[in-house]
């Protein structure tokens, strides 16, 4: 929910997609409501500055990138479910192609609701390495156990009790992408459902990592507002350390999965 006039720039990130790049693995980096826009080629490129040899592809999932639906595009309940099960289609296809690679996910606001709508629309037993949401606009008391059943290594929330326009009053009066009017994810963190038998608080446990945002970011350029998780050097400094980490755990576990399908009678 950013002006565009404000956003609009014509830098590519074409040569972030060379085909060299795609044996390293995968990254689809989703935009916030706004589409694509300086702001999501800014985490395209911090992630490249960062170390990440990956393909990074900036995927706009919106109607259209314009202030006047801005707002659509938050509440485009059926588009948006299409648009993930499409991104979860590529995801397979890279994977068929490319197994054992790691693949990653980056939503920024309405692109965290994104991500985790992908998750939901892969196979069974399909998995990505990991999703990293970026001031994501879901409500806090969204179900994840369904996303978090399609990532290794885990989903990470980044939130800021500072994003008071945007999350806060944003999507009070609009609405998250879920469709709650409340203060979004992005700004209070993801709250673990009640009821939950051991296995399900277990999965919350081991696999949902929630970062709050630190006073120390601001060396990194990021003052704790909503477009800050998306600048250069914050996301070359905090986020792609992220996603180095993984760098070869998918590949091993394909490759056990591989010996195990082997020794299978």
């Amino acid at each position: 929910m950013v002006a565009v006039s404000f956003l609009a720039g014509c830098n590519s990130t074409k040569e972030l997609r060379a085909p060299e790049r795609y044996r390293h693995g995968y990254v689809i980096v989703l935009p916030g409501v706004e589409g694509k826009s300086t702001l999501n080629r800014s985490i395209a490129r911090g992630l490249a500055d960062g170390g990440v040899r990956a393909a990074i592809e900036v995927h706009d999932w919106t109607l259209g990138p314009s202030w006047l639906s801005a707002v659509v595009n938050l509440r485009a309940e059926s588009h948006n479910r299409r648009e993930a099960r499409r991104i979860a289609q590529k995801i397979v296809q890279y994977q068929n192609r490319y197994p054992g690679q790691p693949v990653h996910i980056v939503g920024h606001s309405g692109g965290g609701g994104i991500a985790v709508y992908t998750l939901e629309s892969l196979p069974p037993r399909r998995e990505i390495t990991s999703a990293l949401l970026l001031a994501p606009a879901l409500s806090p008391t969204y179900d994840l156990r369904p996303a978090l059943r399609h990532v290794e290594k885990g989903i990470y929330n980044f939130y800021s009790p500072y994003d008071v326009g945007f999350l806060g009053l944003g999507t009070s009066v609009a609405g998250t992408i879920d469709g709650q009017h409340t203060r979004a994810a992005g700004a209070v963190g993801f709250a673990v459902p009640w009821g939950l038998d051991q296995d399900d608080r277990r999965l919350y446990a081991d696999l949902l990592y929630q970062q709050r945002y630190l006073s120390r970011m601001v060396k990194s350029g990021h003052p704790g507002t909503h477009v800050g998780w998306a600048n250069r050097r914050f996301v070359a400094e905090w986020l792609a350390p992220i996603l180095l980490s993984h760098a070869g755990s998918a590949a091993s576990t394909a490759a056990q999965g591989r010996d195990a399908e082997a020794r299978d009678p």
